[in-house]
C-alpha cells in the first residue's frame, strides 16, 4: 500500500492527494495561459481568476460532498474540514467554478464562453491527474473482482482493498479524460470545425458520457432518492452540451474557434 503522505515539512504532512490536485492545477493554468493570447485574453486574467476560483471551488466541492454524505458527517462533525483524506466532489467544484467565472467575467468584461473554451483542455488534464489522488487514497473504486492481471503490479497492490481486488474506476476515468484532452486539442486546431463555445460543449458531452458509465461501476457513489447523483448531473450536462451545439449551429454569425 502506498503511503498517502508524500512528504513532511516539520509538523506539516503533504498528502499525495494534494500533490495530484496541485500538479493538475498548475498544468491547467499553463495550458490556459498559453492559449489565452490567441483569444485576446491576458495571462493575468487567467491567474487572477484561478487565485479566486480555486480555493472557492475546493470549498464548493467539499460542501457538495458533505451535503450528500450528511448522514455520516452529521455524526462526525470534526471530519468535515479534513479534505486531505479525500471526499471532494468534482461536480461541486465545477459548479462553483462556473458561478465564480460568471461573476468574474461580468466585472472584468470578459466573454465567459471564450474563457471556458480556452480553459476546458486544462480542466480535463487536471481531472485526469487528480484521479490518481483517489488511487493513492484507495477511493473511487468499483466492485470486487477476481484479479487485475491486465494492470501493472503497483496498481494491483493498491487496488487490493478489504481482502479483494477492486475495479479501478479511478483509472478508467483518468484515461477517459486524457483521451478527451487529446481529442479536443486536435479538434480545436482544425480550421472551420468547431464554433466558439463548442469546445466547452464538447467537454460537457465527453465528460458526461464517461462519468455516466463509470459512475455506474462505483461502489461509493453519492446518492439522492435512490439515484446516483453524478449520473443525474452527467445526463443534465450532456443535454446542455447537445442543445448548446444545436443552437450555436443555427446562428451563422457565430464565428469558428479556429477560423
Amino acid at each position: 500500500m502506498i503511503d498517502p503522505i508524500a512528504f513532511q515539512i516539520g509538523p506539516l504532512a503533504i498528502h499525495w492527494y494534494a500533490v495530484c490536485i496541485m500538479t493538475g492545477l498548475l498544468l491547467a493554468v499553463y495550458l490556459t495561459t498559453k492559449e489565452a493570447p490567441r483569444k485576446n485574453l491576458s495571462s493575468d486574467d487567467i491567474i487572477d481568476f484561478i487565485l479566486i476560483a480555486f480555493p472557492l471551488s475546493i470549498i464548493g466541492a467539499r460542501i457538495y460532498y458533505v451535503i450528500f454524505e450528511w448522514s455520516y458527517y452529521s455524526q462526525h462533525l470534526n471530519e468535515i474540514l479534513a479534505v486531505w483524506n479525500g471526499g471532494i466532489a468534482i461536480y461541486g467544484g465545477l459548479i462553483t467554478g462556473v458561478l465564480v467565472l460568471l461573476v468574474y467575467s461580468y466585472y472584468k468584461v470578459i466573454n465567459p464562453i471564450t474563457f471556458l473554451d480556452i480553459s476546458v483542455p486544462g480542466v480535463m488534464i487536471a481531472q485526469a491527474i487528480g484521479r490518481w489522488g483517489n488511487f493513492i487514497n484507495q477511493e473511487a473504486y468499483g466492485r470486487a473482482v477476481d484479479n487485475l492481471h491486465y494492470l501493472p503490479r503497483f496498481i494491483q497492490k493498491q487496488m487490493f482493498i478489504d481482502g479483494h481486488y477492486r475495479t479501478p474506476t479511478f483509472l478508467y476515468e483518468s484515461l477517459w479524460n486524457f483521451l478527451g484532452f487529446a481529442v479536443i486539442m486536435v479538434l480545436r486546431r482544425k480550421p472551420a470545425f468547431l464554433k466558439e463555445g463548442e469546445v466547452m460543449a464538447f467537454y460537457l458531452i465527453w465528460y458526461g458520457i464517461g462519468r455516466l458509465v463509470i459512475e455506474g461501476m462505483r461502489t461509493d457513489s453519492l446518492m439522492f432518492l435512490g439515484f446516483r447523483v453524478s449520473q443525474l448531473v452527467s445526463i443534465v450536462l450532456m443535454i446542455i452540451g447537445l442543445v448548446f451545439i444545436v443552437i450555436r449551429r443555427q446562428k451563422k454569425e457565430i464565428p469558428y474557434y479556429q477560423a
